[in-house]
């Protein structure tokens, strides 16, 4: 039996991220743990472009790109997640609004 790593690796890939999407889907109530569950599901789609680009041989510039919008996407998670903090006491996602 012949073990294909290119059809491991894909394979993977979509775990890491579905177990990633449903981390962000059962932890809504906490906004650090949402916070990072997207951070884990960016560095994931960060693998998947790499490799993607390696194995097609295209321009690896892309990559630098795409890694300045998610530190931009992380700075204003974290800014909002101090901001709600130093606001309400907690991280908690019930305590914003009382439609809940």
């Amino acid at each position: 039996m012949i073990f294909n790593i290119d059809f491991f690796f894909n394979y993977f890939i979509i775990f890491m991220f579905l177990m990633g999407l449903f981390v962000f889907c059962s932890m809504h109530k906490h906004l650090l743990l949402t916070l990072l569950s997207l951070e884990f599901m960016i560095l994931v789609l960060f693998m998947f472009l790499f490799y993607f680009l390696v194995f097609f041989g295209y321009e690896i510039y892309f990559t630098l790109i795409f890694l300045t919008f998610s530190v931009c996407e992380g700075v204003m998670g974290l800014s909002i997640l101090v901001l709600l903090i130093r606001s309400h006491g907690n991280d908690m996602i019930m305590s914003i609004s009382s439609l809940f």
